[in-house]
């Protein structure tokens, strides 16, 4: 009977937080932690090798970029990838990736091509660790706190990472120069045995591959009080879309949301590279003392988890994810227009500030507001290609930052087009369908749970 039968996504959405929920978002934000660490720290590198390998402020830009044009390519694939094989398996591939190439990176790139190559290479393994994370964590999270539990899951460590770019480049590179920034991101080999002994595959993925026993093993572990209630009981598996994901993205009912998505992560990204690749610089070139202008760095990313966790919050109270992702890029637009207007030490702080809490931390919102909007058969797969298509936006941003900057002679103009980006991101997820996450509800609704699963499926 249909009540006898374990619903898999209602044991998931109405679970309290427990222990397992406590120690798998440790693990996922130590994950997304030296993701961020690694995405932002090029940025730190411009200031000791743009004169010595003689670089235009385009070509230091693209030190930023090759990260991203790597990042994109796993993005792009790794969603195919976990959705056949596995989230746990693929979380792993992209941290071993990850690792080897920072420790390559220390070791070998010291000329503009080895560098670029080396964090092309790099960005395999990055474009796995974010957009996976942000799946994964969206699969177990209760329905009633989904933003704010994914935010403190892989925002927090993403942000962190960040943040902790700033604070190796004001503190270490001065004695190590700028590879101490890769043989400190190469640490992350120390998190590969914990992911390997503690991460467990997701329970919807393993529902699909009809194992029931471990799906009823995982569910013991995060709902412990209720394990005996799962011990006699089937599980409930809706039919399976027979369609390719990458393609059905396109399709109706998806269409529409994929690519207001996909335009807003584009110009999102596009604003939060251009100008997180270039804080530093800019603010030396505004008289910041270099401790100063590596920390704005820093200011931004820790000021982007705080306003990424304010508007999860409202999201989840009001379940209006469209309206405060407007606002908050509108406002953030706005940061970014002061600052061409506004240069003393104050106002660089706090209209720096508010852009890393808008801009970024909008972003965010954005990754879980995606990852709700499909079901689970095609949840790794749109993840992965809104950030793929959004990095398209992030090596624009460092790329065009520095050729406007050469075009005019100044910040201003780049400073203008960031804001104008933000705007547009503002405006294009507007077009988002109101609640992209009852998709899979609706087609459950309609759906009679099949008893048992198809051994093998």
């Amino acid at each position: 009977m249909h009540d006898e039968l374990i619903d898999v996504q209602d044991e998931l959405s109405e679970a309290p937080v427990g222990p397992m929920h406590v120690k798998l978002g440790i693990l996922l934000a130590l994950l997304t932690l030296f993701d961020g660490y690694d995405t932002f720290n090029p940025a730190y590198v411009i200031h000791y090798v743009r004169e010595p390998w003689g670089l235009s402020l385009q070509q230091a830009g693209m030190l930023v970029s090759s990260g991203l044009v790597g990042f994109l390519f796993g993005a792009a694939v790794h969603g195919a990838i976990a959705d056949r094989f596995g989230r746990r398996i693929t979380l792993l591939g992209g941290l071993w990736i990850t690792t080897i190439f920072s420790v390559l990176t220390a070791l070998g790139g010291h000329s503009f091509a080895a560098f670029c190559s080396l964090r092309i290479l790099t960005g395999l393994g990055l474009g796995v660790l974010l957009p996976l994370s942000t799946t994964y964590i969206n699969e177990l999270a209760p329905r009633r706190i989904a933003n704010t539990f994914a935010l403190w899951g892989v925002a927090l460590g993403w942000a962190a990472g960040g943040a902790c770019a700033g604070i190796v480049g004001v503190f270490v590179t001065p004695r190590t120069g700028w590879q101490g920034l890769y043989w400190i991101g190469s640490l992350s080999f120390l998190l590969i045995p914990f992911v390997h002994r503690y991460l467990p595959e997701s329970p919807k993925f393993v529902l699909l591959r009809g194992r029931e026993e471990d799906v009823k093993a995982i569910l013991s572990k995060l709902r412990p009080d209720r394990a005996a209630a799962y011990r006699d009981r089937g599980v409930a598996r809706h039919s399976a879309i027979a369609r390719t994901p990458v393609f059905a993205l396109l399709e109706a009912p998806y269409r529409r949301q994929s690519i207001a998505i996909c335009a807003t992560s584009f110009l999102s990204l596009f604003c939060i590279f251009g100008l997180s690749g270039w804080i530093p610089t800019l603010m030396q070139a505004r008289g910041e003392t270099f401790a100063a202008s590596f920390a704005f760095g820093a200011l931004m990313q820790v000021m982007s988890f705080v306003g990424g966790l304010v508007c999860g919050h409202l999201v989840d109270r009001s379940n209006r994810p469209r309206e405060w992702l407007c606002a908050w890029w509108a406002v953030g637009a706005l940061s970014v227009l002061a600052l061409v207007f506004f240069r003393t030490h104050w106002t660089n702080f706090a209209f720096s500030a508010a852009a890393g809490f808008c801009i970024i931390g909008g972003q965010f919102v954005l990754n879980n507001f995606t990852a709700a909007s499909y079901e689970t058969q095609m949840r790794a797969t749109a993840v992965g290609m809104e950030l793929a298509v959004g990095r398209l936006g992030a090596i624009l941003g460092p790329f065009i930052g520095g050729a406007l900057q050469q075009a005019f002679g100044g910040s201003g103009a780049m400073l203008g087009a960031i804001a104008v980006a933000a705007a547009g991101a503002a405006a294009c997820v507007m077009f988002a369908t109101k609640s992209g996450a009852d998709y899979e509800q609706r087609r459950d609704a309609a759906d009679e749970p099949v008893a048992g699963v198809a051994r093998g499926g």
